[in-house]
C-alpha cells in the first residue's frame, strides 16, 4: 500500500493503523500530531484508524527546548 507522508510516498504493508504507523517511522507517540487527508487524527484513536491505499498524512512531532 503506498501513502504520502509528509509530502514522501511510502509503500507499506496493508492494514495498518496511524499507531503502527508512528512506530515503524520511530517516533514517540505522546509527542506527534497527525492529520490523515485534511483532518486531524484525534491521538486517543490513533490504534483504531485504519490507513487505506492513497492515503495522504501529515505528522509533526514536537521536540523541547530551552
Amino acid at each position: 500500500m503506498c501513502l504520502t507522508v509528509n509530502g514522501e510516498t511510502l509503500a507499506l504493508t496493508a492494514g495498518l493503523t496511524v499507531a503502527g504507523l508512528i512506530a515503524q517511522l520511530g517516533l514517540d507517540v505522546r509527542k506527534v500530531a497527525v492529520e490523515r487527508n485534511l483532518e486531524i487524527v484525534p491521538r486517543s484513536t490513533y490504534a483504531q484508524v485504519a490507513l487505506n491505499p492513497g492515503d495522504a498524512l501529515e505528522i509533526v512531532h514536537f521536540i523541547g527546548g530551552g
